[in-house]
């Protein structure tokens, strides 16, 4: 059993529960004072904590996505992503389609009414690296009305660590854009959700690390070069946008502004500004000053050329810390480069301020990105 399954979660809740009660139970048995009945005591409250702690991480990572498996729970995943090769011969492409299900929505078991997620393998031409994703297709997509259109596209990043699951279970992209559109609020989207760890379990922070994983070049080439070459989208600047959290929250705004040939627009919800430097990183810039500059978003608008691409940046007076670099942040953005901003009067870095945030952001997106 994979450690996102109910099953696991409810296994773990009624063991806490059994011994609770069996602790109820068995404490008068256990209240004398020899080693036997001392021993007994400590282990049955160590094992009912134990459990109730589970429960309770079990619980919030289904809830957050901090851990997609086992192996990603205990620093298991060492491989630096995988490299899917394919015969041009046969028309493969470099996007391999795993599996297809129906979006949580009413009428979703039809793709025409509902939409479709799919998870997907992303091959690297240029980074080499490989990733798995999801997929979301508007109903429209599936409609012969629109056989001919293209559609604009969204590349969807979770924080660090995170799981592409959480932007479907916990963050609701695809359901929240599948309400928007229908409500006329938004034009039909193709979102491509994934997390930007995409050498687990290093966080390279979106950066092409020297003589390591080239995690920039895979999402400002690869990925948008293999998301066309599958699937009915744009190939401009206009027709790409960029949404983040925490972590990806920073790898957008940075994606946007490197490439905005690319990238026409850029979304970070609680997005910091700098790489930083950690236990989880490793050293990014192996003594490459410039690298790292390029890295810091507030020496980049001070220092290079105004990118012309839109940024929305999110942040609360209460219970962000980011909320006076944003402000920064803002400041320092000159013309070509738009900037927006939602500023709540109170939030957390968490799943709950970031649902507040994603409807008013894909409204946003939707509204800077063409369809051809």
């Amino acid at each position: 059993m994979g450690l996102t399954s109910n099953k696991v979660l409810a296994l773990a809740v009624l063991l806490a529960v059994l011994l609770f009660f069996g602790t109820i139970w068995l404490w008068p048995r256990l209240a004398r004072r020899n080693w036997k009945a001392i021993t007994g005591r400590v282990g049955l409250l160590l094992a009912t904590q134990v459990t109730i702690f589970a429960s309770v991480g079990l619980a919030a990572n289904q809830a957050f996505g901090f851990y997609a498996t086992w192996a990603d729970l205990f620093g298991q995943e060492t491989t630096p992503g995988i490299v899917v090769d394919h015969d041009p011969a046969k028309g493969a492409g470099p996007v391999k389609v795993l599996d297809t299900k129906p979006v949580n929505v009413p009428g979703g078991k039809r793709p025409a009414t509902g939409g479709q997620i799919q998870k997907i393998e992303i091959g690297g031409k240029e980074s080499r690296i490989g990733s798995p994703a999801y997929v979301y297709l508007p109903p429209e997509y599936f409609q012969s009305f629109y056989r001919n259109r293209t559609f604009p596209a969204a590349v969807v990043l979770t924080g660090y660590p995170g799981t592409a699951e959480a932007l479907i279970k916990g963050l609701h992209y695809p359901q929240t854009a599948h309400r928007l559109s229908a409500e006329g609020k938004m034009q039909p989207m193709v979102l491509i959700m994934l997390r930007p760890t995409v050498a687990p379990p290093r966080d390279t922070e979106c950066v092409d690390i020297p003589d390591g994983p080239q995690t920039e070049t895979f999402f400002a080439k690869d990925l948008p070069g293999a998301i066309t070459q599958h699937y009915r989208v744009g190939t401009k600047a206009r027709n790409w946008g960029v949404i983040g959290d925490s972590t990806g929250g920073y790898c957008a705004l940075k994606l946007a502004m490197h490439h905005p040939g690319r990238y026409g627009a850029a979304a970070g919800l609680s997005a910091y500004y700098k790489a930083p430097i950690d236990v989880t990183t490793g050293d990014l810039f192996h003594g490459d000053e410039q690298l790292e500059r390029d890295a810091d978003l507030m020496w980049y608008l001070d220092h290079k050329p105004a990118p012309k691409t839109s940024l929305l940046v999110t942040t609360s007076k209460k219970g962000e810390d980011n909320y006076r670099d944003t402000v920064r942040f803002i400041d320092k953005v000159k013309e070509p480069t738009r900037v927006s901003s939602i500023t709540l009067e109170s939030g957390g870095h968490n799943f709950n301020t970031w649902r507040r945030e994603i409807p008013a952001t894909l409204q946003w997106m939707s509204g800077r990105l063409d369809d051809n």
